[in-house]
């Protein structure tokens, strides 16, 4: 498949943001994508259509029940069968900030066997408690599992900014280190908090801004072509967005955003 004939569907309903940031970044690469309101997907049964999936950022449905939670239900009920046909092909789905959420609510991620019936994990509140926005660095973990971060290298830390108040990374108490363990066993594990240098974070505010376990960012399926990150990579697609691109002798053309829709994007061309 070229890169023109690359289609990705950009889900929205009330509250959401960034859709429109995340389709510049993708047609800026050269391919197709289409914004639709989710009730008009259903309507249309439009989803099959499309190579990709993206969940955009925001506060979908107000946030009310939990972060994400009315999306998510919304999804498994209305697009179910539509939505698992979708992954069985091996069709990429990113979920940034309430997307995210959105794919933890639904059981989509960590998925550690498929689909889950019930959440696996949660985003909850960050600690300190407070709505954080502001830009962090990343260290990328995965060994090349995660096909929406193939294009980067293990262990490249990355800088891109969070905007968000429940994004506290949590498994069950009970069971956290066996899910750690398992998660990062299957390779599932994809990105950290961490400081400048590339150190861990350690849980420590600022480098973690949210008191994540494990200083979790983003992490991804056990078959790699479903995707949760907090950080917003749409806002850091182009080096002009850097918050400090005005001190800098040679802004670069591009941020390191850029390179999770590109990896997202090569996937699907040199699979379908």
């Amino acid at each position: 498949m070229r890169v023109s004939d690359v289609r990705i569907c950009i889900i929205r309903v009330g509250g959401t943001n960034c859709d429109r940031e995340t389709k510049r970044s993708i047609e800026d690469l050269g391919a197709k994508a289409d914004v639709w309101h989710l009730s008009m997907l259903v309507k249309k049964r439009a989803l099959h259509e499309y190579d990709g999936l993206v969940i955009p950022g925001g506060f979908s449905f107000g946030d009310y029940v939990r972060a994400g939670a009315i999306l998510a239900k919304s999804l498994t009920v209305k697009l179910g069968a539509e939505l698992e046909r979708f992954i069985d092909e091996g069709k990429p789905i990113l979920g940034i900030c309430n997307g995210f959420q959105v794919l933890v609510e639904s059981g989509l991620l960590p998925g550690f066997d498929g689909i889950s019936k019930y959440p696996e994990a949660a985003l909850a509140t960050n600690i300190p408690i407070g709505y954080r926005c502001r830009w962090v660095y990343l260290r990328h973990e995965n060994s090349g599992k995660c096909i929406f971060t193939s294009e980067i290298p293990r262990g490249k830390v990355l800088r891109i900014p969070i905007a968000h108040a429940e994004g506290r990374f949590i498994f069950p108490k009970d069971r956290e280190r066996r899910l750690l363990d398992r998660l990062i066993e299957n390779d599932q594990l994809v990105l950290r908090y961490c400081s400048e240098d590339g150190s861990p974070a350690n849980g420590r505010y600022p480098d973690n801004p949210n008191g994540s376990f494990y200083d979790i960012a983003g992490i991804c399926n056990s078959s790699g072509t479903i995707f949760g990150l907090m950080p917003h990579p749409e806002r850091a697609f182009y080096g002009w967005q850097l918050p400090d691109w005005t001190r800098m002798e040679k802004p670069p053309k591009f941020a390191d955003g850029k390179m999770i829709f590109f990896s997202m994007i090569e996937y699907i061309t040199r699979r379908f």
